[in-house]
């Protein structure tokens, strides 16, 4: 990992203290997933349509719930994620659910060291590419994980909500689109519980749209769309709507909140 190893380190310290925290929030509602809720939501079940008896690769997976609602789905799944808390409750509530999925605790960029198949899916999702210091590495390993004629999907926060500032509560235009130094944040609270105290020490990269599907093309993947969207699955940046869909949307809307790329390995 060269310089970047004491950067991954702190955001690992950071998101194995997440883990507990965020298994008791309620917008994880582990109760409702335990009793048969899934974590997905329209973007990828659209997406990927049918899944069952697929094999699916699920990259930086926190402690699991998509990977082990692919799995309900009858996907063969196997989940990575940097955090050891955040794997080992994975594989807790994969053996309470009686489930199938495997995990592997790695930095996402080490996955093919621990993982050498291939699979039918490569799938990652919101809040994921921002902890990656460069692309090209990430995208390599997708390709080298995907079957010929595999596909790839994302479903990724837009690069434009990474431009501000949100640590004093209203958002600040601070970074470049496509800011080449590295981003630090410390604050209390982690986002799917703003009122904990626990302090959040993050080391974070901004990637434009052209660096993320140039990076896909550069590793072999053919690019079958690029959509933007209008609203955030998730009520996790300042004074955002609920829309009848159950979805979040901005008072203002100047500029999409999501993005999703599918691809396949050729």
């Amino acid at each position: 990992m060269g310089d970047h190893t004491n950067y991954f380190e702190v955001n690992k310290a950071t998101w194995n203290k997440k883990v507990a925290i965020h298994a008791q929030s309620e917008m994880y509602n582990m109760e409702a997933f335990k009793a048969g809720k899934t974590s997905l939501h329209a973007y990828e079940l659209k997406a990927l349509g049918d899944v069952n008896g697929k094999s699916l690769l699920h990259l930086q997976c926190h402690f699991g719930q998509d990977t082990l609602s692919w799995s309900r789905l009858g996907a063969d799944c196997v989940g990575v994620d940097l955090s050891d808390e955040g794997v080992k409750l994975a594989k807790q509530l994969n053996k309470d659910l009686k489930l199938s999925a495997e995990f592997v605790c790695c930095n996402v960029l080490d996955t093919s060291h621990y993982i050498t198949k291939t699979f039918d899916i490569v799938y990652t999702s919101y809040g994921v590419i921002g902890w990656l210091p460069d692309l090209k590495p990430w995208a390599k390993m997708i390709a080298d994980r995907l079957k010929v004629g595999g596909t790839f999907y994302i479903v990724e926060f837009h690069p434009i909500l990474w431009m501000f500032d949100y640590v004093d509560g209203s958002p600040k235009m601070k970074y470049h689109y496509n800011q080449n130094g590295i981003i630090y944040e410390e604050y209390e609270g982690t986002y799917a519980d703003q009122s904990s105290k626990m302090v959040s020490k993050e080391y974070g990269w901004n990637h434009g749209l052209s660096e993320v599907v140039n990076a896909l093309i550069e590793a072999g993947l053919q690019i079958e769309y690029l959509n933007e969207y209008d609203e955030s699955p998730y009520d996790v940046f300042p004074d955002l709507i609920k829309l009848d869909n159950g979805m979040y949307k901005m008072k203002n809307q100047l500029f999409p909140m999501l993005f999703e790329i599918k691809a396949t390995k050729i």
